[in-house]
């Protein structure tokens, strides 16, 4: 039977580590004895009789010369090692100040101190011709030692990383901590603000004890947000360098304003009357179509303190086919126009998501549904009235009433004479249109304007 004889592991066996094989190379040789290094290790020193230079330098000068250069390469490879551990032993020293460590401080400082003895010591016996090394014994010790201390890095590394971990992971924790406290914070500071506001008043309040005063509370609770998503949508206007005279002018032509500023009356009109327009019709003329049937008020009642506390964008993701959603994609897309909203924005991604039937998560549609949101509480409040809720618009150019009128601006009052002509305060354009519930009045805002005549010749 024919044997097949393995080949040497040595030669075979990527996997083993560079220290392996110079311990495998360095164990293989013929004669040898045993000692102890200066750091431990087991090695094996030639004796004097077994070190043999190649064949080839055969005459003295070819000896010389090749001795020569063996001792100059394992001096070189002995000085490499010497700074490799010392760049080990730095590292150690570096490793062990945070946290501090004084006796891996100290240990780490004698290696570097003994280290730097030696290569001193090595570069003493250099300048003096006093070398006297086994330059193949010297060569494999001074890979052991490299490879040590290669190893002492690594091992160094792996800790300064895993300690870097530690850090890393007690500060994800300690911020996470944090999100929680702000968290709890956020809630408890939004508890706050809805006891305080003015809806808190119908947590338990009974249908039957309704009035005109709650009605009122909840349209100034709603025209608050109106004029907070007018002054958003100015703002806009002027990042996108609209000339807001010409805009205020298209919305109410021929209106004479006593201010630049009151131009801001002639935006919150346009939103206004968008807003509250259907608002007679008890579906808010929603369902033109299809009419849907109407509901007693009561079940308004019902539907308006569901709605009081409800996050507008939340409602919406959780019931995209409500009656609620329908009024906010029609106000929308009524409100801001398609042209108005590429100027905004630079394109018509909100638009089409809305058409689709989307909602936009950005902070000028979450503005608007907060305001539509209020819109819609007033008029769910309104036919839950127990009398009859119908909404007023004034026409241009009447006189000023102070019973169904409030006057937005007191500058805007510029009777008297204007360049020696007569001038009459009359309505410019209606800012809020008024209500009427029964018999009671709720006055409408408007802007006064001057209706110049000329002096009566005589």
């Amino acid at each position: 039977m024919e044997t097949i004889k393995p080949k040497p592991a040595l030669r075979n066996s990527n996997n083993k580590s560079m220290l392996a094989r110079t311990f495998q190379r360095f164990i293989n040789l013929r004669s040898a004895k045993k000692i102890a290094s200066s750091n431990g290790v087991g090695i094996c020193v030639l004796t004097a009789s077994q070190h043999k230079l190649p064949h080839r330098a055969s005459s003295n000068g070819d000896y010389s010369k090749a001795k020569q250069k063996a001792v100059m390469e394992a001096l070189l490879a002995k000085a490499f090692a010497g700074v490799t551990s010392i760049k080990a032993a730095y590292a150690e020293l570096q490793m062990a100040q945070h946290p501090y460590n004084s006796e891996a401080i100290q240990a780490s400082d004698q290696t570097v101190v003994e280290e730097l003895r030696a290569l001193s010591e090595l570069k003493g016996k250099f300048l003096k011709k006093e070398l006297d090394l086994s330059p193949q014994v010297t060569l494999m010790l001074a890979e052991i030692q490299e490879q040590q201390s290669l190893m002492r890095t690594y091992e160094i590394t792996m800790k300064k990383l895993q300690s870097d971990v530690e850090e890393k992971s007690s500060d994800v924790s300690l911020l996470h901590k944090r999100l929680q406290d702000c968290t709890a914070f956020n809630k408890s500071l939004e508890r706050k603000l809805d006891a305080s506001s003015p809806l808190s008043m119908f947590d338990d309040m009974q249908f039957t004890k309704l009035n005109p005063g709650h009605f009122v509370q909840v349209l100034h609770f709603s025209l608050r947000s109106a004029r907070g998503f007018v002054k958003m949508m100015v703002k806009e206007m002027e990042s996108a360098k609209w000339d807001l005279g010409a805009a205020a002018e298209t919305i109410e032509p021929g209106a004479v304003l006593a201010k630049e500023s009151h131009r801001c009356f002639a935006f919150e009109s346009f939103v206004c009357k968008t807003m509250l327009e259907g608002f007679n019709s008890h579906d808010f003329g929603l369902s033109i179509d299809s009419p849907t049937k109407r509901l007693d008020p009561e079940q308004y009642f019902n539907a308006f303190k569901n709605m009081k506390s409800a996050h507008p964008k939340s409602f919406l993701v959780q019931n995209p086919n409500s009656c609620f959603a329908k009024f906010i994609r029609t106000k929308y897309l009524n409100l801001v126009h398609a042209k108005m909203e590429c100027s905004f924005f630079g394109n018509l991604n909100q638009r089409k998501l809305v058409t689709s039937g989307g909602f936009p998560d950005t902070a000028f549609f979450t503005a608007f549904a907060e305001m539509a949101r209020r819109f819609w509480l007033l008029h769910c409040l309104g036919f839950s009235m127990h009398q009859q809720v119908s909404i007023f618009q004034v026409k241009k150019d009447c006189g000023f009433s102070e019973v169904y009128m409030e006057n937005v601006s007191d500058e805007s009052l510029l009777s008297g004479e204007i360049n020696g002509a007569n001038a009459d305060v009359r309505v410019g354009f209606t800012v809020v249109p008024g209500f009427k519930i029964g018999a009671i009045v709720i006055q409408s805002q408007v802007y006064l304007s001057p209706v110049i005549t000329p002096p009566v010749s005589r």
